[in-house]
C-alpha cells in the first residue's frame, strides 16, 4: 500500500478503503494516487474531464444503488474539499 498519498487524488475516498485496493496503472500495477471508480488501466473512468462534469458522475454513481443520499454525496463532491486535490489542484 502506498504510504504517500492516504486518499485517492481524484475523489478523496481513503486508498484503505478502496475493496480493490486501488486503480490500475496500463501495465496493471496498483495505482499508487487514485481508486478503482477513478482510474483504470491508466486513465481516469470518464476520461479528462472538467470537475462539474466529475462531480455529476461521482453524486450519480454514489446515489443510484442506495449507498448515499444526494445530499451526502453533494457534500462530498464539494470542490472546496477536493481542490488540493493532485487531480483537481490546477484546474
Amino acid at each position: 500500500m502506498n504510504t504517500k498519498n492516504k486518499n485517492c487524488q481524484s475523489c478523496g475516498m481513503p486508498l484503505n478503503k478502496d475493496p480493490q485496493g486501488g486503480g490500475t496503472e496500463k501495465d496493471g500495477s496498483k495505482s499508487l494516487k487514485y481508486c478503482h471508480w477513478c482510474y483504470k488501466d491508466g486513465e481516469f473512468v470518464g476520461g479528462d474531464v472538467s470537475f462539474d462534469e466529475w462531480r455529476e458522475m461521482a453524486i450519480k454513481g454514489m446515489t443510484e444503488n442506495g449507498d448515499m443520499s444526494k445530499f451526502m454525496a453533494w457534500l462530498f463532491t464539494r470542490k472546496i474539499f477536493l481542490k488540493n486535490l493532485e487531480r483537481w489542484k490546477n484546474k
